[in-house]
């Protein structure tokens, strides 16, 4: 009886709606909250409340925060791997396609609570794991691909040990959200993020490269 009442009230919250388009709204208006407020501070309840639905259609879908959390940052990370994709394929020249990711990175940032990896870390360890993949794998591999790209283009200085730089990019990418680091820093996240991009690539260019650096600076602050 109990599931059937429940699947009526989905029905009716939910009109015209495939299941995987519920589980689609859902995972949206989590993922916003969560980048927002941060994931432990955002509970069932707080979403049911934000979408004007019980919680009980919530778990109609979801058997858990654990899954939804997981999912949601399954959907960000094919997102953001989607996108990195598309700007490599577009970008003129590897401190274009860095450029590009800056202004990628600038914009998750300025809608990113700093505390999302830390409660990732602390209380969704599968999730946390997840991302870890993404960030050794995929990002390690991306940035790798960049250099090789650079220093074939000539934009980067040759002697650079690939390995090593693009693991310390790695982890400059992520300095913003570390609690030691971003407490009582009046700067946003993107401004912070945007800084360690341009100093990171001042120190990897060749001269060729360096003039491209502020063409694309210039050319940012245009916009």
């Amino acid at each position: 009886m109990e599931t059937f009442v429940t699947f009526k009230v989905s029905i009716v919250l939910f009109p015209n709606m495939s299941e995987q388009e519920a589980r689609d709204r859902i995972l949206i208006k989590s993922r916003d909250l969560f980048m927002k407020y941060g994931i432990r501070s955002v509970s069932m309840d707080d979403i049911a409340s934000e979408m004007g639905i019980s919680k009980k259609t919530i778990y109609q879908y979801f058997a858990d925060k654990e899954e939804l959390v997981l999912e949601v940052i399954d959907c960000r990370i094919g997102e953001s791997q989607g996108q990195c994709d598309i700007d490599k394929e577009r970008a003129e020249n590897a401190v274009d396609e860095m450029f590009k990711a800056m202004e990628m990175v600038e914009q998750m940032f300025r809608t990113m609570n700093p505390s999302v990896l830390l409660d990732l870390k602390k209380y969704h360890p599968k999730a946390y794991e997840k991302f870890l993949q993404h960030k050794n794998d995929y990002i390690y591999n991306t940035i790798r691909d960049n250099l090789i790209r650079g220093i074939q283009e000539e934009l980067y200085r040759p002697e650079l040990n690939i390995d090593i730089i693009a693991r310390f990019r790695i982890e400059s990418m992520l300095m913003p959200l570390d609690p030691v680091f971003y407490s009582g820093n009046k700067l946003t996240l993107a401004d912070v993020e945007q800084q360690i991009i341009e100093h990171y690539l001042f120190g990897i260019v060749s001269m060729k490269g360096y003039r491209l650096v502020l063409k694309y600076q210039q050319k940012k602050k245009k916009i």
